[in-house]
């Protein structure tokens, strides 16, 4: 909004200029984001007690988690509140990239908010029946595919792979049910991973960070040819939404860190996923996000596994799933699984990075 209304007036107060850098405008969409979750934390924290919007716990859990019962959920709201009011200020409202981010994290974030207020209404851990907050999933990622499908440019449907210079074949009209299966699983993986104090936030931190300098990269033709990577036109405004993403989950680990006051719930997670994923899909970066967020994948695929080898034998490969809880239930407090698997986000984040050259 400020590039729209206030950077035409350079012409007649010259310093409005920098509103035209996209790097301004990412730093204080952070700025702005984190301000937003600063202040409206609290205030949010205490509302959400007085309605009794306390988490349930699972029962069969870690019973450590027990002494959790009754913290705030639907932390989310914060989330998503600091994201799009940050996106909506510094990003240009002419981008077609900016109503698509805006969409994946309200209609997801839609999504988990019906799921945590039947959780809160009916104290019921489980919340909204699997096969109908899937159909909402399926719902908002077909919407944000087929945009994406009919906006159209030289890549949209072009597969891309790590450490190859070319595309490897146009997926065509298989690109959209890949691309659909893509954001829910996205969605889902971080909504497993969201189970520890703290530990799908600052994951999610780190993967905002490499976005914010792939989608910059991505959006300059010549650091694109340069590093012989996609050049996907206007999706440098991308890096500011990054940095939105960046500040608001900075400000929310603010209350979420352990033992943490408040938690972001599937409003959050299921929102933060799709918001990722449609980045992913707009810079190209399909099969790059398996490595950008690996702890994420980490933790979904234990879940399949689990689940699968226990259909066929009946056996279990993990103490519990997702694997955190295994680590958890092996003896590990929960602060060190947090911060040991931020180490390997921070791992994954880097080795993304250095695809840029390696190729």
């Amino acid at each position: 909004m400020f590039y729209k209304f206030i950077y035409p007036l350079f012409k007649y107060f010259f310093p409005f200029n920098i509103f035209k850098y996209i790097t301004f405008r990412a730093i204080y969409a952070a700025i702005t984001s984190l301000l937003i979750s600063f202040l409206l934390g609290p205030w949010l924290i205490e509302k959400l007690k007085k309605l009794k919007a306390g988490q349930e716990i699972r029962s069969d859990g870690p019973k450590t988690h027990l002494s959790k019962a009754g913290v705030p959920t639907m932390g989310g709201l914060l989330i998503i509140l600091s994201l799009v009011i940050s996106i909506l200020l510094w990003q240009d409202i002419d981008n077609f990239f900016t109503w698509v981010l805006l969409l994946a994290a309200v209609g997801f974030g839609s999504v988990g908010f019906l799921d945590d207020y039947i959780k809160i209404v009916k104290k019921d851990s489980k919340g909204l029946q699997a096969r109908f907050k899937l159909i909402g999933q399926l719902i908002f990622s077909l919407i944000i595919v087929l945009l994406l499908v009919w906006q159209n440019n030289d890549h949209t449907t072009l597969l891309y792979i790590p450490f190859v210079k070319f595309p490897i074949m146009d997926l065509s009209v298989i690109y959209i049910p890949l691309a659909v299966m893509l954001l829910m699983g996205y969605s889902n993986a971080v909504n497993f991973t969201d189970g520890l104090d703290g530990l799908a936030t600052g994951l999610v931190m780190f993967v905002g960070i490499t976005f914010a300098i792939l989608s910059y990269l991505t959006g300059r033709f010549d650091w694109a040819e340069y590093l012989q990577i996609p050049f996907v036109k206007d999706s440098g405004e991308i890096t500011v939404g990054c940095a939105a993403l960046i500040g608001a989950t900075v400000g929310f680990l603010w209350f979420n860190t352990h033992p943490a006051e408040i938690f972001m719930g599937d409003t959050g997670s299921l929102s933060l996923g799709a918001f990722i994923g449609v980045i992913a899909l707009i810079l190209k970066k399909e099969i790059l996000l398996f490595i950008v967020g690996g702890v994420f994948v980490m933790e979904i695929a234990s879940v399949v596994i689990q689940v699968l080898v226990y259909k066929l034998t009946k056996k279990r490969v993990f103490k519990m799933a997702p694997l955190h809880h295994h680590f958890e239930l092996s003896g590990w407090k929960e602060s060190k699984v947090v911060i040991r698997f931020w180490i390997l986000g921070g791992l994954f984040a880097m080795l993304s990075l250095s695809t840029l050259k390696i190729q």
